[in-house]
């Protein structure tokens, strides 16, 4: 809880704050590289930096906590919180690391506000970044707990397997020859790789399936060249990786994890790359014999564009009470229908569960839809790929 001088001094000062958080955090991440190198170099997703993604996401998160603490004093936005903190435990994020985002941050709040930033103003600021810093530090405490502790593991290539153009799966098993622990549909796995520069870049997969209990199964979409960094390492992984290497992996993470109990009617919609999960998550509930409704919604480029698309209507197909809606922009074959992702026409039951994952406006346009159809918004759940822009505005 925020103490009550901290919060008047935050309320009067968070329209000046909120309104140049962009620049200071563009000065933070400036000066933070600048200080460590090795930061940018081997944690920050150097694509995200050059875009301005990362530093929109974190203006927000920062903007949204603080809003939340004054309008709701006595509670945490939670969600937030630990989708956040999944995120860095993927990461292997270490409880010292937040005095060095302090120290840089604060510096730069000073260098963009200067003489506003009163020792008042400076306490009360303080007071949100540890209350925010504490809480992260504590969940990342119970979820490295919960995995053995941070820190990353060989795994050992055993399958590639071409979905499409610009798709490939990797199945791997770990290198050690160890056991591997339980993952929930929807989560996933943290992959660390080096690149020609000497740079060791992290990102994060969908875990889309696993064919076994030691195995796992991530699948990597290219991202073709578009004058930034991104997609730097899916295209290390698409072009160099083959059978018989081995690749760095973090034990599982992610909060859009399936929940099935108690049985309720079950949406998984997603669009591109987003369908990783949703897989993971049917074929969970195939093997499982989930026999509630399930609607499974998806829109692609064209069938071919469509990854997974074989285990995507293999595994709805066995479940005794599944329907799936297809949309593709061109090539839709008969039974599916040709434009963008739309809902009008699919039923929806009472008391539906939904799961989103693709592009932001894509999760935007399904989520109105859901609840105009009378889904509650706390049973709609999502999984962004890449900075938490949704997120951190909502709230």
């Amino acid at each position: 809880m925020l103490s009550e001088q901290s919060a008047a001094t935050v309320r009067a000062t968070l329209p000046a704050v909120g309104g140049a958080l962009g620049e200071i955090t563009e000065r933070f991440y400036a000066g933070m590289f600048e200080a460590r190198p090795e930061l940018l170099r081997d944690l920050f997703n150097r694509g995200n930096q050059a875009a301005g993604t990362q530093r929109e996401a974190l203006a927000g998160s920062i903007a949204a906590f603080a809003t939340h603490l004054l309008a709701h004093p006595d509670t945490r936005p939670d969600a937030m919180l630990g989708r956040i903190a999944h995120k860095h435990a993927s990461l292997g994020i270490a409880p010292d690391q937040y005095a060095i985002v302090h120290e840089h941050l604060f510096a730069a709040i000073v260098e963009v506000l200067g003489e506003a930033v009163t020792p008042e103003v400076a306490a009360a600021w303080e007071e949100v970044y540890w209350l925010m810093a504490n809480a992260l530090i504590a969940i990342e405490k119970r979820l490295y707990e919960e995995q053995g502790g941070p820190g990353w593991r060989e795994w050992e290539v055993v399958e590639r397997v071409t979905e499409t153009a610009d798709v490939v799966s990797f199945r791997l098993r770990p290198a050690d020859g160890g056991p591997v622990r339980d993952f929930h549909p929807g989560q996933y796995v943290s992959v660390r790789v080096a690149l020609d520069d000497g740079a060791r870049q992290i990102r994060q997969y969908s875990l889309s399936g696993a064919r076994g209990p030691d195995e796992r199964q991530f699948s990597v979409k290219r991202v073709h060249d578009d004058g930034t960094p991104e997609g730097e390492v899916s295209g290390h992984l698409y072009a160099r990786v083959r059978t018989g290497d081995v690749l760095e992996l973090s034990e599982a993470y992610g909060d859009l994890v399936l929940t099935t109990e108690p049985a309720a009617p079950l949406l998984l919609a997603s669009a591109g790359i987003g369908v990783t999960p949703m897989t993971a998550m049917l074929v969970h509930l195939a093997e499982h014999g989930y026999d509630a409704p399930v609607t499974v919604v998806h829109g692609d480029r064209s069938p071919a564009d469509h990854a997974l698309r074989v285990d995507h209507e293999t595994y709805a197909a066995k479940l005794p009470d599944a329907a799936v809606h297809l949309f593709y922009e061109r090539d839709a074959p008969a039974g599916a229908s040709t434009g963008y992702v739309d809902l009008t026409g699919v039923p929806v039951a009472s008391g539906t569960r939904a799961y989103l994952c693709g592009p932001l406006p894509f999760m935007r346009t399904v989520r109105e839809q859901l609840i105009g159809k009378g889904v509650a918004p706390a049973d709609i759940h999502y999984e962004v790929f890449g900075p938490d822009l949704w997120l951190a505005k909502q709230g």
